[in-house]
């Protein structure tokens, strides 16, 4: 017992399931596979969550032009205004 995941019971605060009980070749297989599931699952939320944060910039990147294009109507207006004194 080395402490290696998947080496035995007890190892990471619990048996985990008969197979990494057990030890060995399968209890390592058993660890491997539970590590990939764990790391692919972070990506698709890392995937998931820099999506967002793209369709975000997208919405302000928005927000700004119409802002932008609104300034630009009340500077006339104020400019309008101002030669008809």
């Amino acid at each position: 017992m080395s402490g290696e995941p998947g080496s035995g019971a007890g190892k990471g605060g619990g048996g985990g399931g008969s197979i990494r009980e057990a030890g060995g070749a399968f209890g390592k297989m058993e660890a491997a596979r539970e590590d990939e599931y764990f790391f692919k699952k972070q990506q698709e939320q890392l995937h998931k969550l820099k999506n967002e944060l793209h369709d975000e910039i997208h919405f302000h990147e928005e927000q700004i032009q119409r802002h932008q294009e609104a300034i630009k109507r009340h500077e006339k207006r104020v400019s309008d205004m101002d030669k008809n004194k």
